[in-house]
């Protein structure tokens, strides 16, 4: 039997990530990204739709302080907008960057990595938002025949 390199170890293991396999990695990543407030964090650090009108930013991704990303993701609780920005450092899809001021300015701005996963989310977002009426259409077509 061959020795395999450390090198080779971890290309095989990458081929053979499975998310229908219930230890593979990429099924617990899968399940972070698809959470709610994560796909809605990565969507406003992604800057879509633009500001304001007048705004001096004509949208795309851009850093955003805490209060501008509470302000944006309505209904988000103090706490899990904290776990959520700290979940997505850790994984490398944002970055957190204070800068000493009185007080300190703390911004969060997408990682190459985040902004790969935005392109996502924008298209998910977007087709969910296109959708809603047929969908809410079905519902109560569905729910007119069960009862």
């Amino acid at each position: 039997m061959a020795t395999m390199t450390a090198a080779e170890k971890r290309a095989q293991a990458k081929a053979e990530y499975d998310a229908f396999l219930q230890a593979c990695p990429s099924r617990m990543l899968l399940d972070q990204i698809s959470n709610k407030w994560v796909t809605l964090t990565v969507s406003a650090l992604g800057g879509y739709p633009p500001p304001e009108p007048g705004a001096d930013h004509a949208g795309g991704p851009r850093p955003m302080r805490y209060s501008e990303l509470a302000r944006r993701l309505a209904g988000v609780s103090q706490k899990m907008l904290t776990q959520t920005l700290r979940s997505l450092e850790r994984d490398g899809l944002i970055t957190r960057t204070a800068t000493a001021t009185v007080p300190v300015t703390v911004t969060y701005e997408l990682t190459d990595l985040g902004i790969s996963l935005h392109q996502l989310v924008r298209s998910l977002k977007g087709w969910a938002e296109a959708h809603m009426d047929a969908v809410l259409e079905n519902r109560a077509t569905h729910d007119a025949r069960a009862s």
